[in-house]
């Protein structure tokens, strides 16, 4: 978490989340009045929320990795235009509260696991990436599948969200196979799970052989480009440079020793 991030937590009365994510952090809310609800249960959760706030409650509504990323910003932020429930950003010191201003909102930053997956990875998203989401519960899987296809085509690296679960096991696959339309099946492909927390694992495969490579909803998918390479343990994108620059010059001391 950003620092931000642990400010906020601080300075909350209330926290409202998906229990999993309550039960992270458990150890800095213990004072706090705690909402949380289980799977599927998203807009239960912001209504409470809202309802505290307006109550007067500073509210701090959790997700994991960044609030804005597949996350509960954007339905938090939706159910207040919904309700015609008047808001302000905290970020504009300029504009004076009025009285229709009922409610500050602040977004806070996070770390998103594109970013925290890519870190262990090593860069596989220094160059044009697209970020997309497997789950077909709030998205048709047409629409799923041409965006799919476009990011292929376009030569993309490719961020898979949400690609496996017990009930959705097929998605995976059919992903792989309109990928493998576009590019080689020996592509580097970077699988995370539970980056950056207890348990977490990295490996690279090849893109032919995703369908066969441990994968669940804790996991993250990174599809390279056709320039993306391994060296050693890292997934690497190319940016560009060596099309410009010379990158072989040999470095003035020695990396015998193995020092990091």
């Amino acid at each position: 978490m950003s620092q931000r991030a642990h400010e906020v937590l601080k300075q909350a009365e209330a926290i409202v989340g998906y229990t999993t994510y309550i039960d992270l952090i458990r150890p800095l809310i213990r004072d706090k009045k705690i909402v949380s609800t289980g799977m599927k249960k998203e807009v239960d959760r912001i209504e409470a929320a809202i309802e505290l706030a307006c109550c007067g409650t500073a509210c701090a509504i959790i997700s994991s990795g960044d609030a804005g990323v597949y996350a509960m910003a954007g339905l938090t932020l939706e159910m207040c235009q919904k309700k015609s429930v008047a808001i302000s950003a905290s970020w504009r010191p300029f504009r004076k509260a009025t009285e229709d201003d009922a409610l500050t909102v602040e977004v806070v930053p996070g770390i998103p696991a594109l970013c925290s997956g890519a870190a262990l990875l090593g860069a596989p998203l220094t160059h044009d990436f697209a970020a997309i989401s497997l789950s077909d519960l709030l998205t048709p899987w047409e629409k799923i599948e041409t965006r799919l296809k476009a990011a292929a085509r376009a030569d993309f690296v490719i961020v898979l969200y949400n690609p496996k679960s017990k009930k959705r096991h097929w998605q995976l696959e059919k992903a792989q196979q309109i990928v493998m339309a576009h590019r080689s099946g020996d592509t580097p492909v970077g699988i995370v799970t539970r980056a950056m927390r207890d348990g977490q694992s990295a490996r690279i495969v090849r893109l032919k052989d995703l369908d066969s490579a441990p994968v669940d909803m804790l996991t993250t998918v990174f599809i390279g480009n056709e320039n993306t390479f391994t060296y050693n343990d890292f997934l690497i994108t190319p940016r560009g440079y060596a099309e410009k620059y010379s990158l072989d010059k040999k470095a003035a001391c020695s990396t015998a020793g193995g020092r990091s």
